[in-house]
């Protein structure tokens, strides 16, 4: 099993390279909510709701920079750095050790593909557990007063999370937690067992090293598995978190089946995908590199 020093440094190395692609991408995760909280029939329409249901994501940032100011678009970056401290420093810090749990002990150079997921899966759900407050607050700051949603006038992430606990108690931090730890575990899994997988196999090619190349080609390729499945689920987590008239995942679900359609779980894909994918290149190669000059550690063994 790991140590603790050998913990905290994959740990700290991985909160820094998640923040630090947070940072590059959150105007895609904030165009990204946006189309997702859009509906079929807009109960608040606005120049912004039309952009993002005809224009998709590239109108949809320029419509958010014209109508509410270029900043708008790294709305919700503080939470979303709390969560990506918290979030990716647990979920890749604990991948390591529980997947040596899994496989029974310390040697872990020929692992399973089913290990590697239910590792995942795992450091997933615990993460998002701990992590939950942060991207509630994040998405609704990100949501506040788009159309469908109410105009909670925040002033920023630690007046949100007070203003939360004030008027709907400490219990609402976990709103949902449900669609949140299914979208988290599934995203999750499909990331670092598809990058643990991608990498493994590339570097049994010829010609193939562990270089930049091939991290960038796993990150890809991590990216948009995790986007494939877990689209749906993400859309749920956006619409109950954005708007709070939903009373369970269950019924999110269905209410937006039914007035929706189910193409209404893929809405934002491109966004999406741009943004998991670029994400998933920046953390990576953030991450190895970090990791070769400074800790020594490798997802692949």
């Amino acid at each position: 099993m790991a140590t603790a020093s050998s913990f905290a440094a994959v740990f700290f190395s991985s909160a820094f390279a998640a923040c630090f692609a947070e940072v590059c991408t959150i105007p895609l995760d904030t165009a990204k909510v946006c189309l997702q909280l859009q509906r079929k029939t807009p109960s608040l329409p606005s120049p912004l709701a039309s952009a993002a249901a005809g224009g998709g994501t590239l109108a949809t940032i320029l419509c958010i920079a014209r109508e509410e100011g270029v900043a708008a678009l790294w709305k919700g970056i503080i939470p979303g750095l709390h969560r990506q401290f918290l979030y990716g420093g647990l979920r890749i810090g604990l991948y390591e050790p529980v997947k040596a749990f899994f496989v029974g002990g310390t040697a872990v150079t020929d692992v399973s593909l089913l290990s590697k997921i239910l590792a995942a899966l795992t450091t997933g759900v615990i993460a998002i557990v701990v992590a939950n407050p942060t991207d509630l607050v994040k998405v609704r700051l990100q949501a506040d007063g788009k159309a469908n949603t109410v105009k909670r006038n925040y002033s920023g992430a630690l007046n949100a999370y007070a203003t939360i606990i004030r008027q709907e108690g400490i219990g609402a931090l976990w709103t949902g937690l449900g669609p949140n730890v299914a979208r988290n575990a599934i995203i999750n899994a499909a990331e670092l067992a598809s990058y643990d997988q991608f990498k493994q196999m590339f570097l049994k090619l010829p010609g193939f090293t562990d270089n930049v190349f091939t991290h960038l080609l796993a990150g890809l390729g991590a990216g948009f598995f995790a986007v494939c499945i877990g689209s749906p689920v993400d859309v749920v987590k956006s619409r109950m978190m954005g708007d709070s008239t939903y009373r369970s995942t269950l019924d999110c679900f269905a209410k937006t089946l039914k007035n929706d359609g189910p193409g209404a779980f893929y809405k934002g894909f491109i966004a999406n995908f741009c943004r998991i994918g670029s994400w998933n290149v920046i953390m990576f190669l953030t991450l190895e590199q970090k990791a070769a000059d400074s800790f020594c550690i490798c997802l692949v063994e």
